[in-house]
């Protein structure tokens, strides 16, 4: 029975499915899928109950009984949207490449759903009938959003296609996309569609804020600088170096947590407590993570007014940086700072896209788009009572992100648009290159820290 129409960009693909016999029609793209006039296109002129979207510019190759097997699924569930697992061709070898299921916080643009999409017709034409929007970039992405509104996405968990992986760069490199300069107008367009969806699932918060008393408690240092750690011999002297050598008018000290490092990063560690400024906490061998240690650090009775970020691999841009996080928090009265940081090699070297600015950061939306990116910034600052009362999780992974989203739920992000970092990118980076299964796994976890936080603010709007 053919039930499908299918829309893809390359006649080798329309070759490839109307030989399926479950396939009505196929049509060669004339825009692509990226264009809001595209997808309301394909919604006019998609006629069967089922509508096959190929968002690749490269080959597709079925396994046998794909399209058979996902009207199966579509009919058991009454899935909106389906899509599955698929191997892809990278560099001349042919590998798994599984997907992760959808949640109501899969809110990234770039969520990975594979080249191969399958939706009810029904529920593509009711979508594309509220795409009121325009765009160039963000029109792909405003269907799924839409879609979701009304109806569920599928995540068929069984290889069912190849298609060729034309992006071979590593995982590390691709994580920063979505804050190199180049791409800036795209990501205006996906704050804009994400915001609407914001607004139609009740989860939008409007640019009003609760006042952070900043002057709360009493503190011996007004600031600490935090740097968790573990192995990291190679780097964590000069990560010391820069914390210690910082200009303030203020006391401040640095709190370096080492979570049993194994390979001499302790004694490059235990060379440095001369100086009066450090502190050393030595964690005990049951689990603690990123999230952990930074509590270790936030809860010690020596932890200044604010906590301000450092990881064990980079620096701080120049000796200014802790006074100007300071001054940030007392000029503008808010819970959390970000800063801008410049990207180096290992020797210092700058590197693609260079100074990266998080633009995406603004006073009026900023907490509305940090639930469509994929990290807040960099480097942090923290209001160290407002931090002991929430804690980040035990995790290694994430840990920031849902302390940072927590917090801009109710109090405004303060912004330092100088350099105020140097993040190295190096072979030892624990993001440089992941697997795909790791790479899956930070995602879900992410979408869940995303999940849990729309929820939370559409019960908010609910009161």
């Amino acid at each position: 029975m053919k039930r499908i129409d299918c829309f893809v960009s390359l006649a080798s693909q329309a070759e490839i499915l109307s030989r399926e016999e479950t396939v009505a029609s196929v049509h060669l793209l004339e825009q692509p899928l990226t264009r809001s006039a595209s997808v309301r296109a394909v919604a006019k002129a998609a006629s069967a109950e089922f509508t096959l979207l190929y968002t690749r510019q490269t080959d597709l190759s079925l396994v046998h009984y794909a399209l058979e097997r996902m009207l199966q699924v579509a009919d058991d569930t009454g899935a909106a949207m389906l899509y599955a697992d698929r191997f892809i061709s990278k560099g001349g070898e042919v590998v798994p490449a599984p997907v992760i299921d959808y949640q109501q916080g899969s809110l990234r643009d770039d969520f990975e759903f594979g080249g191969l999409l399958l939706l009810r017709t029904s529920a593509l034409k009711g979508a594309a009938v509220r795409m009121t929007a325009d765009y160039a970039a963000a029109g792909l992405y405003d269907l799924r959003l839409k879609v979701s509104q009304t109806g569920r996405l599928e995540h068929i968990g069984e290889y069912l296609y190849y298609e060729i992986e034309s992006d071979l760069r590593k995982s590390g490199e691709k994580q920063f996309d979505y804050v190199d300069p180049k791409n800036r107008q795209s990501q205006i367009e996906m704050e804009q569609a994400v915001t609407d969806h914001l607004k139609a699932v009740g989860g939008y918060l409007a640019p009003s804020f609760r006042a952070a008393d900043i002057t709360e408690g009493e503190f011996a240092f007004e600031a600490s600088v935090v740097i968790p750690c573990k192995n990291r011999v190679k780097t964590i002297g000069d990560a010391l170096r820069s914390a210690l050598s910082q200009k303030t008018d203020f006391p401040y000290n640095v709190i370096v947590v080492d979570d049993n490092s194994t390979d001499g990063t302790v004694d490059v560690i235990k060379s440095f407590l001369g100086d009066p400024k450090l502190v050393y906490i030595a964690q005990d061998p049951t689990w603690h993570a990123i999230g952990g240690n930074w509590n270790a650090a936030i809860h010690h009775p020596a932890c200044g007014r604010f906590a301000l970020q450092l990881d064990s691999d980079d620096l701080y841009y120049d000796e200014n940086t802790v006074q100007k996080f300071v001054d940030a928090f007392r000029a503008q009265g808010c819970a959390m700072v970000v800063g801008c940081y410049q990207m180096t090699d290992f020797d210092l070297n700058p590197l693609p896209p260079f100074v990266i600015e998080h633009r995406e950061w603004t006073p009026e939306n900023g907490r509305n788009n940090a639930l469509r990116i994929n990290g807040l910034g960099a480097p942090r600052g923290f209001w160290t009572p407002l931090l002991r009362r929430l804690n980040f999780p035990t995790t290694k992974y994430g840990e920031d992100y849902a302390v940072g989203l927590r917090i801009s739920r109710e109090y405004q992000i303060g912004r330092v648009y100088d350099v105020l970092y140097t993040c190295r990118r190096w072979g030892g980076n624990s993001d440089s290159d992941l697997s795909i299964e790791k790479v899956n796994a930070n995602n879900f976890y992410k979408d869940r820290i995303r999940t849990w936080e729309l929820q939370a603010r559409i019960a908010l709007n609910s009161k």
